[in-house]
């Protein structure tokens, strides 16, 4: 099948149109003409791609490939993407509020399937979360133990690798030079609420 016969199928049913309807927005008499062009048996006129493209609610580029340019040699091209609210900062050290405000909306992979993202402030997280860099974290209630999670602590969050051993709750830093293991037990648990897990890391150059 050729690239125009490959989108012209996939472009129809994302509209939901059957070929019969797709044949009468073009005025053809049947779905013959149709049908074959989605078999590659039928060559479409240069004159009727536009027609075509009108008719699917797209443009003459998409239905023939040229939309999507070729990354250079050596280079991957870029995954799918999605749209998450950056909504503040949240510490790698001492823990301090979390800014519950939208600031903007950030592009991330959606193979990450991340829900919000936070700014991190600090350095006990580094050299594996630096200073600035923007986290990306999916809600979820709990984490896998020593996985990295955003824990809000009363009306406070941080980023901390998790740890539950019994009764208790450690919170570890990568840097633990600047921030020694932060444990909670007994009425302390109550406090402690998992926000999610961190599932990707954004950071400029």
């Amino acid at each position: 099948m050729s690239e125009l016969s490959t989108r012209l199928h996939l472009r129809r049913k994302e509209l939901g149109l059957s070929q019969e309807e797709l044949a009468q927005r073009m005025g053809y008499r049947s779905k013959s003409s149709i049908t074959k062009l989605e078999k590659g048996i039928n060559d479409l006129p240069q004159s009727k791609v536009e027609e075509l493209a009108a008719a699917l609610e797209t443009t003459p580029a998409y239905l023939l490939g040229l939309d999507t340019p070729c990354p250079p040699p050596g280079f991957e091209p870029l995954p799918a993407m999605t749209q998450v609210p950056l909504i503040g900062s949240i510490a790698c050290g001492t823990p301090i509020t979390a800014e519950q405000n939208i600031e903007r909306y950030i592009g991330v992979p959606a193979a990450w399937r991340a829900d919000f993202a936070l700014t991190c402030h600090g350095d006990s997280m580094s050299p594996t979360i630096c200073d600035g860099d923007i986290v990306c974290i999916r809600c979820q209630p709990e984490v896998e133990q020593g996985e990295i999670a955003a824990v809000r602590i009363g009306g406070e969050a941080t980023l901390k690798h998790f740890h539950r051993q019994g009764d208790a709750v450690m919170l570890l830093a990568d840097n633990a030079a600047v921030c020694p293991p932060m444990i909670f037990t007994g009425p302390q648990l109550e406090e402690l609420h998992i926000e999610g897990r961190a599932v990707g890391l954004c950071r400029g150059l």
